[in-house]
């Protein structure tokens, strides 16, 4: 818990020990944590360079415990200014690269990686940089790392990166799928679910993506195209939605899986829609209805999402397709 200010794992169980007694020497300490005493004795030493501890005056073989509001408050500043030192640099390398990517020849704007242990560590890198959103089409097949294996995205979701994940239906008939697809639910992932997608793909934040050029087989050594920002990659990012619109959401029910139809228009959704189609503004229909401005607009806009359009127009013509209302 400790180690993000310097402190082992041997440190830290001595430090938190000479805490809780006020004051010991190092063989009174190696018992208690059942350790070797030569070895408390040299985590001793340490806590005093760091100023957590210090020799006591009367004693000088026993150790007094520095107050933790002060010591460690110290050691927190210090670190706090290092990261932000850090954050410094990292955002002048991200401006260069990204005035840099500008001038990028096509040849620059792609990389391939070859071999397992090359594509999973850019496989894990993509991931453990992403900072808002991750977007992924998943096989049955990996291609380097399985869903059971694949910690990177527990870390990436527990700092509030954001996952849409579209499975392959036959992924739930391998050993571990409908463990990883629980794993994934319970860290509140999206996840929808088709018969078969077109391609693996891993894409962080819209500005990089990981596309498999093998497919994963023994008898070939996994490789895998690293696409950055560019018209390719814009595809690939559209291709991910076009299947996430495509595909069913996925839920968990007594250990089996559902995957639920989308809800449709309730009755206020279609007075609404036959309102707007009479030819009545926002305004004039939630008087009629006697319903707030935004709640018309916000119904609306979910209208909208539930049939994929961007436009009233389209709306309306694709209410009357599916007979949500009549001529």
């Amino acid at each position: 818990m400790l180690g993000f200010v310097g402190l082992d794992d041997r440190e830290e169980s001595a430090y938190r020990a000479l805490v809780g007694v006020g004051a010991a020497a190092a063989p009174e300490l190696a018992r208690r944590l059942g350790a070797a005493e030569d070895e408390i004795a040299v985590a001793l030493r340490r806590l005093e360079q760091r100023g957590l501890a210090a020799p006591s005056p009367g004693r000088p073989e026993r150790y007094v415990a520095a107050p933790p509001a002060v010591a460690l408050g110290a050691l927190l500043s210090q670190r706090r200014h290092e990261l932000h030192q850090a954050e410094l640099a990292v955002s002048a390398l991200a401006r260069e690269y990204r005035i840099g990517a500008a001038d990028m020849a096509a040849h620059d704007l792609m990389e391939v990686v070859t071999g397992l242990e090359g594509v999973r560590h850019r496989f894990e890198q993509l991931q453990l940089g992403a900072r808002d959103e991750v977007l992924a089409m998943v096989t049955a097949r990996p291609l380097a790392v399985s869903g059971e294996d694949n910690a990177a995205e527990a870390r990436a979701v527990e700092r509030g990166v954001a996952y849409r994940v579209v499975l392959e239906r036959s992924l739930l008939d391998t050993p571990g799928g409908l463990a990883s697809l629980s794993a994934a639910l319970g860290r509140d992932e999206q996840v929808r679910m088709v018969d078969t997608v077109p391609s693996k793909l891993i894409v962080a934040d819209r500005s990089v993506a990981l596309v498999p050029l093998t497919a994963g087989s023994a008898s070939a050594e996994p490789a895998a195209l690293v696409v950055h920002a560019s018209g390719l990659l814009e595809a690939l990012v559209g291709l991910f939605e076009s299947v996430w619109e495509q595909a069913r959401p996925v839920r968990l029910s007594g250990g089996a899986v559902e995957e639920p139809e989308r809800d449709g228009p309730d009755g206020t959704d279609l007075l609404i829609l036959s309102l707007l189609l009479a030819g009545l503004t926002d305004n004039s229909v939630a008087k009629q209805l006697e319903l707030g401005l935004r709640t018309v607009q916000r119904r609306v806009k979910r209208l909208m999402d539930l049939a994929a359009v961007t436009t009233r127009m389209q709306l309306g013509w694709y209410a009357y397709e599916r007979g949500w209302v009549r001529r």
